[in-house]
């Protein structure tokens, strides 16, 4: 089966990530489930989160797929020091999130999986992102318009503070946003 030949569904309540499927313009339908289990076994390498969470979530809907259906689930998070930095929970560890970050350099690990009743495919890609170092009022000016709480590390980059905060990138923007859309092609036109 070619691509075209597939119904695409989205798992994602996203909205940059529905923009970057959307710019490669392939058709697809957004299909979410509501509480998808995203934890993960603590001793699993921090650098394999992001693709088992977006197996864990594939495996979610498998019994739900139709033969011509192929669903694209994806996670992202960002890691400082060894520690993963997931989606902020309130306005306080918003703040101490993006403080962590400033002036640091971090890794972006977004993972992604495929699945059709036929077979499934995973990968993950990283990138990393050197921060300058962010002012109290840059912190709280940015969580206060911008409420970054459906971000892992509490920021996104496509918003004010990458603008005015990210200094270097190593790898891949679009995967800081939440989607390796150029590897993500690639493994839909060889799935």
């Amino acid at each position: 089966m070619k691509i075209t030949d597939y119904k695409v569904l989205l798992a994602s309540n996203s909205p940059r990530r529905e923009e970057l499927l959307r710019g490669i313009d392939i058709d697809f339908e957004i299909k979410v489930l509501p509480d998808i289990d995203e934890s993960y076994p603590t001793n699993l390498p921090n650098e394999e989160v992001a693709e088992y969470v977006a197996l864990k979530k594939a495996n979610s809907y498998t019994n739900r797929l139709k033969e011509d259906e192929l669903m694209i689930t994806a996670d992202t998070v960002v890691l400082l020091d060894n520690k993963i930095y997931g989606k902020p929970t309130n306005k306080e560890e918003a703040k101490e999130m993006l403080q962590n970050l400033s002036g640091k350099t971090h890794r972006v690990i977004s993972g992604v999986c495929l699945t059709s009743t036929a077979k499934q495919t995973s990968f993950s890609v990283a990138s990393d992102v050197e921060f300058s170092t962010l002012t109290k009022q840059e912190i709280e000016y940015y969580i206060n318009r911008y409420a970054p709480f459906d971000k892992a590390g509490s920021y996104g980059v496509q918003e004010w503070i990458g603008y005015i905060g990210v200094k270097h990138i190593r790898g891949s923007y679009f995967n800081i946003m939440g989607l390796p859309i150029q590897r993500l092609y690639r493994e839909l036109l060889s799935f």
